[in-house]
């Protein structure tokens, strides 16, 4: 699973892949402390609205891709025959 672009600040993070929540363990959030089964791509236990805070506080450090949505693939419909 690679990581798309990080949402722009007070956007929202696109993690519909079953890879970001683990059914057997949770673990720390790595923002809050609060137990989580979510994480991010590189498997940093997070919530995602934590993540989405995070990114709307820390705007230029949120570049580097701590936290960023899942690639979606092209819809066929998304194809522009005009």
């Amino acid at each position: 699973m690679e990581p798309g672009l990080a949402p722009a600040p007070g956007g929202l993070l696109d993690w519909r892949d079953a890879q970001h929540f683990d059914h057997y363990r949770t673990a720390p959030c790595a923002l809050c402390g609060t137990a989580t089964p979510m994480g991010s791509h590189p498997g940093e236990p997070a919530h995602k609205t934590c993540a989405e805070n995070w990114i709307a506080a820390n705007p230029t450090e949120a570049r580097r891709g701590r936290f960023a949505s899942d690639i979606q693939p092209r819809s066929r419909h998304d194809d522009d025959h005009a």
